[in-house]
């Protein structure tokens, strides 16, 4: 697969990843919602690092680390964001952290979230458009 290929997977993978977020959240599947929150964003960051670098994107999943790779100019709300946004891949995956990250995904806690989760994804959109 070229270049090309590669960053359009990223892509349309991503946005199936947040359409996805969000039917979680009117199914009321809150901890699932933010586990897709973080994998469309995860993967949206990857392509970008693959359009900046014309390199594979690296086999890890915390996001401000991505954004880093990716040249991105973040503010500290959004490196913020970015952190809080990764625990929601650890806890998805570890039966350890499962049972605390269950009790923060109320309705409210995940709808913040999914918001946030939707900006950051156009503000990352905007950013393919500038490199």
């Amino acid at each position: 697969m070229g270049k090309k290929e590669i960053i359009n997977f990223w892509n349309k993978s991503s946005r199936r990843d947040l359409k996805t977020a969000q039917g979680l959240f009117e199914l009321k599947r809150y901890d699932a919602c933010l586990f897709f929150c973080h994998l469309s964003l995860e993967k949206l960051l990857k392509g970008l690092i693959v359009k900046i670098t014309e390199k594979p994107s690296p086999y890890i999943h915390d996001l401000d680390r991505l954004a880093y790779l990716a040249q991105l100019d973040l503010s500290e709300k959004q490196s913020e964001n970015l952190k809080i946004i990764t625990d929601f891949n650890i806890a998805g995956r570890y039966n350890d952290e499962k049972s605390e990250f269950y009790k923060k995904c109320t309705k409210k806690y995940t709808e913040k979230y999914l918001n946030i989760t939707k900006e950051l994804f156009l503000w990352l959109k905007k950013e393919y458009r500038k490199k």
